[in-house]
Formats: structure tokens, C-alpha cells, sequence
């Protein structure tokens, strides 16, 4: 099959799933960069010149990297950024992005913290390449809630793992194979 036998709104659609689809991944790579402390992943988001204005800090996908990464690894266990609700209104290489997020993380001292809010961005697609060209975060809720932890002898009980925010998490193995569960 070739073009010519293709309508063109086919086409036309085709290209821009694809499009919203590769803003999608690059906003996942931002989230799982951040989570797994993978530097690369999570700067892989930003073209070189981007800007992060993040209400707590901004900067340079470089400095704002390595920001988060800093203050993520000196104040929680372990933390999950999960986005949801995306729109993507494209306009040529140009693409505005609103995205709902989720923050959890398990504070090192005090109660968990729940951030909720948008990432609004504008993306550019570069030779090729979909990436954050700007982003602001809105922050529309950050606060803490109230802990209910499972013990540490029932949460060793029920854990498989050992989770890691590194390569060493078996999100990173290929292909994945059995996770040791823990004794009995």
C-alpha cells in the first residue's frame, strides 16, 4: 500500500497520534527519570535549552534535575510523580501541553506529603524530537496526610522487591524474570 491509496485524513490522523504519542512518552520519561533517579531519563524530557519553573525551584533542565533529584533523595524513602489527563493541542512543530499530576512521597521525617496539581508545557519538536521547551508547574494543593503504615514485619511480608530508585530496580531488568520473594 502506498500514500496514494491512503486518504489523506487518514494520514493526517496518523501523524498527529503519533505526535501526541511521542509527547506521552516524553512525559513518561520525565516521571520514571525523576522516580528512579535515572539523571539521563529524566533530562532526556528537556530540549538543552528549557526551562523549568517549578514554584520551589527553577531553572535549566540541568540545574532542575539535579534540584529534584537532591531534594527527592534528602527528603523521602521513596516517591511517585504520576501525570494523567493530558490535552495536546498541536500547531505544527509547536505543541501546548496541560497535564494533571500526582506527587506521593514518603517523608524521611513527618507525615507522607500529597502534591497535586498541572504541568503546563510547551512542547517543540527538534529534529525530529518532541521535548519540554517550557514547562510551569501549578501547584493547586501540597500538604501532608495522615499516616496509616502497615508494620514493617507485615509490609516485609507482602513487599516484593527490594524496590530501588536507581538501575538496580527491576523496572530496569530485561527481560524481567523472577523477583526472590521474601521467607516466610
Amino acid at each position: 500500500m502506498t500514500n496514494a491509496t491512503i486518504p489523506q485524513d487518514l494520514v493526517t490522523f496518523l501523524r498527529e497520534q503519533k505526535n501526541r504519542s511521542e509527547i506521552e512518552h516524553c512525559l513518561l520519561r520525565y516521571t520514571r527519570g525523576i522516580d528512579r533517579f535515572d539523571f539521563d531519563l529524566m533530562r532526556s524530557a528537556y530540549h538543552d535549552d528549557g526551562w523549568d519553573q517549578h514554584g520551589v525551584a527553577s531553572g535549566d533542565p540541568d540545574s532542575f534535575c539535579r534540584w529534584a533529584m537532591d531534594f527527592h533523595g534528602n527528603a523521602q524513602n521513596s516517591h511517585h510523580h504520576m501525570v494523567s489527563n493530558t490535552t495536546i493541542d498541536l500547531d505544527g512543530d509547536i505543541a501546548h501541553v496541560e497535564s494533571y499530576y500526582l506527587f506521593v512521597g514518603d517523608n524521611r521525617t513527618g507525615p507522607p506529603t500529597l502534591s497535586y496539581g498541572r504541568y503546563v508545557d510547551r512542547f517543540e519538536k527538534r529534529a525530529g524530537d518532541w521535548r519540554i521547551a517550557h514547562r510551569v508547574c501549578i501547584i493547586e494543593y501540597s500538604g501532608f496526610f495522615g499516616e496509616t503504615r502497615v508494620s514493617d514485619e507485615a509490609r516485609a511480608r507482602i513487599s516484593l522487591g527490594p524496590p530501588s530508585r536507581d538501575r538496580n530496580d527491576p523496572s530496569y531488568h530485561r527481560p524481567l524474570s523472577h523477583v526472590a520473594e521474601p521467607a516466610a
